[in-house]
Formats: structure tokens, sequence, C-alpha cells
């Protein structure tokens, strides 16, 4: 297997597009990676897509987008993995050219969500529950990750405030990233304040509905030689692992397996340890998920995750700098998008270009895509060399 590098990123701010549709939005992100990279025309495409044939009546991406490229005639596909959807498509386009098959391949994230209305977004997220023994009950993709919440503040004898800092912090990083949604920043009050959606879970606890994309163009070392301003990323480690669908088939509920197995595959094939990670771009879509992924991933024991929030570890000064562009809560989370996006703000980092956010030496990143309610996990390993 040959190494793969990132040569180049794009992104569009997130957002509500009302003037673009799923092929501009996309086109706008890969002409940024493109011209980013030097390079003008890849082997293949992988879009990461998880509700454009339900929101926008519109499927088959790869080739509309492709083709709306100006790539007529390479290969295109759509990878679809719930709001693992762009990690998962990053993961094909890395294993394309590990394996010597593709040269050059280009990735992109995109979803426009605000094409539906509410009722339509929150039953096509619902989608990526168990549709037999969740949704039929009418349970929401929210109240799923309320009942996680709820699970984990009896165990752990906490109240909602200790997820505060997680929000905070995103919002804060997100202040100086001019392509997040919300560029403000948010106090404990306002939190404790916010509009209740499913108790636990109240709207600061949330990721926004949003539109979006982002890509990246993926090569191998000789492509890069031809690129002489290029500052080489090498991706370490790209793993997948998965868990039930439905919560209540779980062995643990907070274990969060997948995200565990995902992890620890990626720190093996990678030949690392969490110590090692200077910046950690998790799944915050929900503020439980951001504590249950600090543990499951080995930066926190079981039920000290808002601890290594509260006392300040994830500010980008902190032990494990996470959300370091305001992340899926602050960014945005255009869920098809999202894992592209956290590649991009990987990349941001370990080239050194995140200006006010940047985190002082980081040469490793880890990006964790998480699909379902911690169903689906995809976790990619970075680094500058």
């Amino acid at each position: 297997m040959r190494d793969v590098y990132v040569i180049g990123i794009g992104q569009t701010p997130i957002g509500e597009w009302w003037d673009k549709g799923v092929r501009q939005l996309a086109y706008d992100a890969l002409h940024d990676a493109t011209e980013d990279s030097g390079l003008e025309w890849p082997d293949a495409l992988y879009v990461g897509n998880m509700m454009s044939s339900r929101l926008s009546g519109q499927a088959h991406l790869g080739a509309l987008i492709a083709d709306f490229a100006g790539w007529r005639g390479i290969e295109a596909v759509t990878v679809e993995a719930a709001c693992a959807s762009g990690g998962a498509a990053f993961q094909a386009g890395v294993r394309a050219v590990a394996s010597g098959m593709v040269e050059v391949a280009a990735v992109v994230g995109v979803e426009k969500m605000t094409d539906g209305i509410g009722g339509g977004v929150i039953s096509g997220l619902a989608t990526a529950a168990d549709a037999d023994y969740e949704v039929i009950q009418g349970v929401t993709f929210v109240a799923l990750n309320a009942l996680i919440m709820q699970r984990y503040m009896y165990e752990h004898n906490l109240k909602q405030e200790a997820f505060a800092a997680f929000c905070i912090n995103a919002h804060h990083n997100a202040v100086n990233n001019p392509n997040a949604m919300f560029r403000k920043e948010i106090t404990t009050r306002a939190y404790l304040n916010a509009h209740m959606i499913s108790p636990p879970v109240n709207l600061l606890d949330s990721s926004p509905i949003c539109d979006g994309a982002a890509a990246v163009l993926l090569g191998t070392k000789d492509i890069l030689r031809d690129l002489p301003e290029a500052i080489p990323v090498r991706i370490l480690a790209s793993t997948n692992a998965i868990d039930s669908v439905a919560i209540a088939e779980r062995h643990d509920l907070l274990g969060m397996e997948a995200i565990r197995n995902s992890a620890q595959k990626a720190y093996q094939t990678a030949r690392l340890a969490p110590t090692n990670i200077d910046v950690f771009e998790l799944h915050d879509a929900f503020s439980i998920m951001a504590a249950v992924s600090l543990e499951a991933s080995g930066f926190a024991e079981r039920g000290r995750g808002t601890f290594l929030a509260s006392e300040g570890e994830i500010s980008l000064t902190g032990r494990i700098p996470v959300s370091t562009m305001g992340g899926l809560k602050a960014r945005g989370h255009p869920v098809g998008a999202t894992g592209v996006y956290q590649i991009v703000d990987a990349v941001t980092q370990l080239r050194g270009t995140a200006d006010k956010n940047q985190v002082k030496d980081a040469t490793i990143a880890m990006a964790q895509n998480v699909g379902g309610a911690g169903t689906t996990v995809i976790t990619h390993i970075l680094a500058r060399e």
C-alpha cells in the first residue's frame, strides 16, 4: 500500500444557501481544493452525502457533480453512511490512492439541509436510526441522544451545567473562523437558559440544520514532488467500526464500542497513542457525543469527559484541543459534508494556517466522524511531514 497525502483543501462557508443547489456548493468547494493543490483533473471523485435524494430530490451525485465540474469521463460515486458519509467518502478516496488504482482522488462532502421544511429534515435525520424498532415508535434523532445523555447524567451524578463547556469552547473557536455559521461567544447562563428540545438536550447542546460543502484532493508522494509549494500532510490511519443501529441493542449504552474500536484501530495502524494527538476534531453533533467520544477515544476516563471540558483541557491551549474551528456545534453540521470539514480543519492546523485558532506546534491531528448515535465511526489520523 502506498502512502497517501492531502494535497489540496477547499470549503464553502456554512449557512443557509438559498441561492445554491447541491451541485453548485460541491463545485465551489472542489474548485477551491483544486486551486489550493495546483491540480485540475482527478482520476476519481468520491461524494459524501446523506439526504440529497430525500430533501432535494437529487440522487446520483457522483456523476452529477463530476459533470458539473467539467470532469466528464472520470470515475465518480456517492458514499452514504448517515452523518459519517463525509468521513466514509474520504476513506474511500484514501484507499483508492493507497491501492494504486487511482493516482489523484477528489473527495467532496456536501449537504443541502435547508431545502426541506423542519419536519422533513427531522424525518430525514431519523433515517440514521433503526426504522423498524426506533423511528416507528416516534423517536427523533435528538431524542436518541437525549436518552444517552439522561443515562450519562444518572450514572455519573451530573447536572446539565456539566456539558456547558463543550458549547462555550466551540463557539469561542468559531468566532475567528470565517466559514463558521455561528461566530458568537456564549456563556454558561445562556446555555442554561436555552430552549429545551428533548430533555436534557437543549438548543445549545445541538448542532444546526445548515448547508455546506468541503473538499480535499488526495495523492501520493510522487504527486507532491511536482507541487513544490505544497505542505505535506500524510494520512497515517483511516479506520472504520460499527455498533448496532438501535441503541437498545447495545451491550453498553455509554461505552460507545464503535468509537473505541475505531480509535484503537487508528492508533494501532499509526503506531501512536492518545498522548501523541495534538488536535482532535471530534463529532460534537450533541454535547453528550463530545463527552463520550473523549472517553471512548482514550482521552479521559469513563465519566470524566465533561471534566476535561470544564477544566479547560479541550481549549486551543489545553491538553487535547477539540473543535478548533468551531466543530459541528458552531461551525455547523451539514451532515454529509461534516466528515470532510473535519479533515479540512485538521489539515489547516497541521499546515499552521489556522491564524488566531492555531494550536501551537500541532503535528498530529485526529478527526472522528460518527454516523447515527454512535453506530458508524470513522477515525482518521494525519501528520505533517
